[in-house]
């Protein structure tokens, strides 16, 4: 069976109305509530000439048949409302990363083309300077956010939109074809949107799976299966990051609540402890070391009830496991979950760890359809071979990428008659059939012929305790060809010389993997997801020639 997403949070929606959705700081949303809410949304969008143009049968992957909404928010209901009111009136919505300066900004609404904006008031001013260069905006939402700005010409207030607007349900059938678009991060190359159909990113990244078993085969059974619901989950990323949205949007499939920390302008480690603590939360999200490493530092304080909390997940980026350790020992009670996957295949493998003695970092349990293909693309690797091979995603892999033909038959080729993704992440099949991830192709190091990992080395200079943050890149060198390049901010009040980063990262990488040079600076600069910057990381490579 496939399904479409705004169909199952309605049915969810009718079996447990009470039922708390979406809560943000003094607000709390029930499921009847932001049924209601999204349904204005999408017949406020529909009003404005909004929805579908093309039904899917006959175009091409790359191409898009329905109309578009930028999400330009912060993490709030807005963004949760935003993206059901657009399903519910057959409108695609796609995240828009709020860091972008004008030119990013202009490029990402150039390239998707959107037909509305719903958008925090605080980006007025740079959305005023983007708007003119823009074609075809129908629609412009902007939400109060006690930033002071006034409404753009044109634009309506949010709150006061949907008040006006019908909470029917919008006419006419919805279809399972009906399109999730997300933007990739762009921190390696220009973003992409990636168009994946609502039933194939429902199953593959949104809980549409009966645990790690088959498929739902019903509605009812999806319902049925929401009704037992009791997850609290707080997804501490912005949603403009997948693995945030697709956590939210796992519990609403669940029939649970979704939690939003009351300040998400930036990550605020105090306030995530204290919401997990006032709002019972059981589940919570986080990215990589970028978040756990803050929230450590705060937890480590102490003063905070964590009792509630029983599983932590993290999604885009892998915990290294100095950091999975320390949660262990804070958080005895509390699952670990890394999660490895990208917006062009969803979920690809994952690693529980109950406490210290079982973590680990880089390897993975293959979930289902996912698999690591030869170099050459021509067969399957299998438990034990030694190939570096790509890790890849078969059957429900997304249609492609907007507005490019040439990057949608690259990244998902047919092979054997079985379509696949390949994003670009290079893996191993370790003995036991678990996954080696050894990091993305366009980041690997090629120094003296030997390929270098940048994300392998950067886990074994995270393991000095005196090392807050790190990312490796390559540099041109006349003699390796590239050299490896560690761009390293230290703990507060630590001091260490390049000799001793050297000597603990020998004890887990081979010696030809060591930094030729390493360049301390005040502040990595990461996403707002807390994925690294690769592009910026090169340019201060290249801006400090000197430091080796």
């Amino acid at each position: 069976m496939d399904f479409n997403l705004a169909d199952i949070h309605e049915a969810i929606a009718g079996a447990v109305p009470d039922r708390e959705c979406i809560v943000h700081d003094t607000r709390r949303l029930t499921w009847a509530q932001v049924d209601d809410r999204s349904r204005r949304l999408a017949n406020l969008l529909r009003s404005r000439g909004l929805g579908n143009v093309r039904e899917r049968a006959g175009l091409s992957g790359w191409e898009s048949g329905q109309d578009h909404l930028a999400l330009y928010l912060y993490n709030g209901p807005e963004y949760l409302e935003g993206m059901l009111g657009a399903f519910k009136a057959r409108v695609a919505p796609f995240n828009v990363n709020y860091r972008y300066v004008e030119e990013e900004l202009l490029y990402l609404m150039r390239d998707a083309r959107p037909r509305g904006i719903l958008y925090h008031a605080a980006f007025a001013p740079l959305l005023a300077k983007v708007l003119p260069q823009l074609e075809g905006i129908d629609v412009l939402l902007q939400v109060a956010d006690g930033s002071g700005n006034a409404l753009l010409p044109g634009a309506l207030d949010y709150e006061q939109a949907l008040a006006s607007s019908s909470d029917e349900r919008p006419p006419g059938p919805r279809s399972p074809d009906d399109l999730y678009v997300i933007y990739t991060g762009g921190t390696t190359g220009m973003p992409k949107g990636v168009l994946w159909r609502q039933a194939d990113i429902f199953v593959t990244a949104l809980g549409g799976r009966r645990g790690e078993g088959p498929e739902f085969s019903s509605l009812d059974e999806i319902v049925a299966h929401a009704k037992r619901g009791k997850v609290r989950t707080l997804p501490a990323p912005p949603f403009m990051h997948g693995a945030a949205s697709w956590n939210a949007f796992t519990t609403f499939h669940a029939g649970g609540t979704v939690v939003i920390q009351r300040h998400v302008e930036h990550l605020d480690a105090d306030d995530v402890w204290r919401t997990i603590e006032r709002e019972r939360v059981t589940s919570m999200l986080i990215v990589g070391d970028a978040f756990a490493r803050p929230l450590v530092d705060q937890l480590r304080r102490g003063g905070y009830d964590t009792q509630s909390l029983r599983l932590v997940i993290s999604g885009g980026a892998p915990l290294n496991t100095t950091l999975k350790r320390a949660l262990h020992e804070l958080l005895p009670k509390v699952t670990l979950l890394d999660a490895v996957g990208s917006s062009e295949t969803g979920r690809q493998g994952q690693s529980f760890s109950a406490n210290a003695s079982e973590v680990a970092t880089g390897t993975f349990k293959p979930v289902a359809d996912n698999c690591v293909l030869s170099d050459d693309r021509g067969r399957i690797l299998q438990a034990g071979d030694a190939d570096v091979g790509w890790l890849a995603k078969a059957g429900r892999v997304p249609l492609g990428y907007l507005g490019d033909a040439a990057k949608t038959q690259r990244t998902f080729p047919e092979i054997d008659g079985l379509r696949y993704s390949l994003p670009g992440d290079r893996a191993r099949v370790a003995a036991d059939g678990a996954i080696e991830l050894l990091g993305r192709d366009s980041v690997c190091i090629n120094s003296g012929g030997e390929k270098i990992f940048a994300e392998e080395v950067e886990h074994a200079l995270k393991c000095h305790a005196a090392v807050y943050d790190t990312v490796v890149v390559g540099r041109p060198s006349e003699r390796w060809g590239q050299e490896v390049v560690a761009l390293v901010q230290l703990r507060p009040d630590s001091e260490v010389s390049r000799a001793s980063l050297l000597e603990e990262c020998a004890r887990h990488v081979a010696r030809y993997k060591l930094p030729k040079a390493v360049i301390f600076l005040d502040h990595i600069v990461r996403s707002p997801s807390g994925k690294a910057d690769y592009r910026w990381a090169a340019s201060e490579a290249l801006a400090h020639p000197d430091q080796a």
